[in-house]
C-alpha cells in the first residue's frame, strides 16, 4: 500500500535594494501543502492472483456489502465431549480458559485480546485460487447456567487491506450435562466408577470473501458449492481436532483415563 506525497512548495522570498544595507528580514516559507490520495487495499496470493479492492474510508463489514465479488460461505458443526467426571468439575476447567484454550488450539496461533478474548489465524481459506488466512477475534463468555458461548470480537488495528478481502462471523456454544444413563457414554471398567458429564457443543461459522472479478464470469452455484465444500472440511477438522485435544488436556491435567474417541455428530 503506498501514499503518493507531493513535493513542498518552496519558500517564496523578496528581494528589495535599500541604502543603507540593513540586515534583510527572514523570509516566511509557504505552508507545505498535499493532497490526500485515497488508500487502496491491495493482496497477491501465492497462485498470483491480485485483488484491488475500492478505496477504503471507514471499516464496512463485508457482510453488509452488496457487491457482486462478495460470496458468502457457511458451514455448521455439532460435537460431543465426553468427560469422566461431575459437571462442577468440568465448569471449573472451562472457566479457566486461558490454560487449556491456547494448549489446545495449537499449532493455530493464538495470542491474548483482553481479559476473555483470543486472535486466532484459522488456517488457509480460498477458491478457484485465490485464498486468504483468516484472523479473528473470539470472545469466551462466562458460563450463563452451564452454557459457554464463544463470539466474534473485533481486532483492534486490523489491516484496513485484509478487512477489505474477508469478514468472519463466528458462534459456538456449549452446554454441560450430567448423564443419567449409560446410552452416551464409554462402557470401560473405570466407567462404573464415576460420574459422566457430556459436554454439547455446537458451531456455526460464516465467511464473506471478496473474489476477483474473473471467478464472477464462472456459474455462481459452482463457486458457491465448491466454497462451502472447501469450508466445511476445514470447519471438520478443526472442531475434531480441537474436541479431541480438549478432552486429552482435561483428562490428563485431573489423572484421569481419557475416554474412547468416538465419531463425530457432524
Amino acid at each position: 500500500m503506498s501514499h503518493d506525497r507531493h513535493p513542498l512548495s518552496q519558500p517564496v522570498a523578496s528581494s528589495s535594494q535599500v541604502s543603507p544595507p540593513r540586515i534583510p528580514s527572514t523570509p516566511h516559507p509557504t505552508p507545505p501543502t498535499t493532497s490526500p490520495t485515497p488508500q487502496t487495499a491491495a493482496t497477491t496470493r501465492p497462485s498470483g492472483t491480485s485483488v484491488t479492492a475500492e478505496p477504503l474510508s471507514e471499516p464496512t463489514l463485508l457482510r453488509a456489502s452488496e457487491d457482486p465479488r462478495v460470496h458468502r460461505y457457511a458451514s455448521a458443526f455439532a460435537d460431543l465431549m465426553e468427560m469422566r467426571a461431575p459437571a462442577s468439575v468440568v465448569a471449573a476447567y472451562l472457566d479457566c480458559h486461558e490454560g487449556w484454550f491456547r494448549r489446545c488450539a495449537a499449532p493455530m496461533a493464538v495470542t491474548p485480546l483482553g481479559i476473555n478474548g483470543y486472535v486466532l489465524t484459522l488456517g488457509r481459506f480460498g477458491n478457484f485460487g485465490f485464498e486468504v488466512e483468516p484472523t479473528i477475534g473470539l470472545e469466551l463468555l462466562p458460563q450463563d447456567e452451564g452454557i459457554y458461548r464463544i463470539i466474534t470480537e473485533a481486532v483492534p488495528d486490523a489491516d484496513p487491506a485484509l478487512q477489505a478481502l474477508y469478514d468472519v462471523d463466528f458462534n459456538a456454544s456449549l452446554r454441560l450435562d450430567e448423564s443419567t444413563g449409560p446410552e452416551e457414554v464409554s462402557h470401560e471398567e473405570v466407567d462404573r466408577l464415576m460420574l459422566h458429564t457430556l459436554v454439547r457443543w455446537q458451531l456455526e461459522l460464516s465467511v464473506w470473501i471478496r473474489l476477483p472479478g474473473m471467478v464472477n464470469l464462472l456459474p455462481d452455484n459452482l463457486v458457491q458449492s465448491s466454497g462451502d465444500h472447501l469450508l466445511r472440511q476445514i470447519v471438520r477438522q478443526i472442531s475434531r481436532r480441537l474436541t479431541w485435544k480438549v478432552q486429552e488436556d482435561f483428562h490428563g491435567s485431573h489423572g484421569i483415563p481419557c475416554p474412547p474417541r468416538r465419531r463425530a455428530q457432524f
